[in-house]
């Protein structure tokens, strides 16, 4: 029954992704990289939380807060704030320019061998940790969740490659072929699977502690472990309380605001009212994501008693515990939709990145739209293998995957937010400020992270080098100044006139998140 329920709902949602994808003109570079420009708010925000929603997301998050508790929720909390800030600040700045990916908003401002440094950033990124982390914990899920070893009859690395190429076979169908429509309207029937089956789980678990009763499972929690649900990290925390306003801004303000397989999403937008209201929704669904992502962490720390060799098989460990057998085909295909979601939406980008930024810009200038889109898929595939032979490589990797992520994503977000917040804000930073900022940045991150190991969070780390990085910026201006005000061009491809609603929706998500914070502090 589970076999054919899994079936069956995967079937569906690739059935209605071809159909609504099928008048798409894929052989432009607008109806493959960013689906005609015709995605409406609830498509967006429905592919911004899947893209997000993912197993390293899911399983990452929930194996910190079985080891640390809640204060990884801010992760998913602050996030909302982020996503205020692009509603407001960013989108209508990428919309004005018409631009596919942020490196080409990069170059409009700065100049291309600033474009070609950030798309070599992002690719690297994507090959390096997105990709391969969301295909090793994804595998991880499935094979501990559903017991694979057992059904192969082999050990559980072996498994893991079975299942990690079998994963990223099926996302590369999808991204490569499909392009952006067809990834954000799977994504969107996923995100609403995935909401719902990822919240039965807490409610599964807690039902499980209080013996049937949801309320009694939660006071018995909170009872038996108080320390899990201190929100105020401490020193040794995976998230002290003052990261918030170093490198949690920072992180959170990369992803939702600068990260192209993030951000691409919107690009995509009809209009800049849908593409907020994506947002804004989307902003929303995140203040709640805790309830997915990090109590049933805290559930499996509870009911194994903190007995497990891996922390990061604290979810898959509890969704065997307490989900009922009738829902287990259901989930699997939810959470087999998410991982698809995260990896062909990391691999989608990085055709985009391809074929737009590399491509067009260097190997043949000339190159027609069909050809661009055929550079970009044959790129995919490439990159696509490459991520498969990596990710089994991961099994079993020092402090967890989601820490293992966040932690090497700081290489290219902290310069890559740097300069576009001072593109955005100012008219004379030049193009060498920069590029030479980019490079300090990378470089003197990796350093001190890997080779220095000081005594304090990476994500202090990266607060105090995105200042050093913006200082370094304006100070190499003063000598190397532009020849001229950088002025933004509107290029008319989508209307830009604000959601009306615009600013007191966002104002009550970031409100609702510091009434969240001071509720649990």
């Amino acid at each position: 029954m589970g076999l054919i329920s899994f079936g069956a709902f995967t079937l569906i949602v690739a059935i209605i992704a071809w159909w609504s994808t099928r008048k798409t003109d894929e052989k432009t570079s607008d109806g493959y990289f960013l689906g005609g420009r015709s995605l409406t708010g609830p498509v967006i925000a429905g592919s911004l939380l899947l893209t997000n929603l993912s197993t390293e997301q899911i399983v990452g998050m929930n194996g910190v807060s079985f080891r640390d508790g809640i204060p990884i929720m801010a992760y998913e909390v602050v996030a909302a704030i982020a996503m205020v800030f692009t509603a407001f600040v960013l989108l209508p700045k990428y919309l004005k320019s018409g631009i596919a990916t942020i490196p080409q908003f990069l170059e409009n401002r700065y100049g291309k061998s600033t474009k070609t440094i950030v798309s070599l950033l992002f690719l690297l990124g994507y090959a390096i940790s997105m990709l391969p982390t969301v295909l090793y914990s994804g595998a991880l899920a499935i094979n501990t969740m559903f017991d694979i070893p057992e059904m192969l009859g082999m050990e559980p690395e072996p498994a893991l490659w079975v299942t990690v190429w079998t994963i990223g076979v099926i996302g590369s169908l999808y991204a490569i072929f499909g392009g952006l429509k067809a990834v954000a309207v799977s994504d969107s029937i996923n995100a609403v699977g995935l909401i719902i089956g990822g919240s039965l789980i807490p409610i599964f678990g807690l039902m499980k502690i209080g013996d049937g009763n949801v309320l009694t499972g939660l006071n018995r929690l909170t009872t038996a472990l108080p320390e899990k649900f201190d929100i105020i990290g401490g020193p040794d925390s995976d998230v002290p309380f003052w990261t918030l306003f170093t490198g949690m801004i920072i992180v959170n303000f990369y992803y939702w605001g600068t990260n192209q397989a993030i951000i691409q999403r919107a690009l995509g937008a009809k209009n800049l009212k849908e593409g907020q209201k994506g947002l804004l929704f989307a902003a929303f669904i995140k203040i709640l994501g805790p309830f997915i992502v990090v109590l049933p962490g805290i559930i499996a720390f509870y009911i194994f008693n903190g007995d497990l060799a891996n922390a990061d098989e604290a979810y898959p460990m509890v969704v065997k515990a307490v989900l009922p057998v009738a829902f287990i085909g259901f989930f699997a295909a939810v959470l087999f939709g998410a991982i698809l979601s995260s990896f062909n939406s990391a691999l989608n980008s990085s055709v985009t990145l391809f074929g737009l930024d590399f491509y067009k810009s260097y190997i043949k200038k000339d190159a027609t739209e069909r050809q661009t889109v055929k550079a970009g898929k044959l790129f995919g595939i490439v990159l696509a293998i490459f991520s498969m032979a990596i990710a089994p490589l991961l099994y079993g990797v020092e402090g967890g995957i989601f820490t293992y992520l966040q932690q090497l994503n700081g290489t290219h977000s902290v310069p890559i937010l740097a300069i576009v917040i001072v593109g955005i804000f100012s008219k004379r930073v030049s193009a060498k400020a920069a590029n030479i900022a980019i490079l300090f940045s990378a470089i003197t991150y990796l350093v001190t992270l890997y080779v220095i190991k000081p005594d304090i969070s990476f994500l202090h780390l990266m607060g105090i080098l995105f200042v050093l990085t913006v200082m370094i910026m304006f100070i190499v201006s003063k000598f190397i100044p532009r020849e001229t005000d950088y002025v933004q061009v509107y290029t008319k491809q989508v209307d830009i006139t604000n959601w009306k609603y615009l600013k007191p929706v966002g104002f009550a998500a970031v409100i609702a998140v510091v009434g969240l914070y001071i509720y649990l502090s």
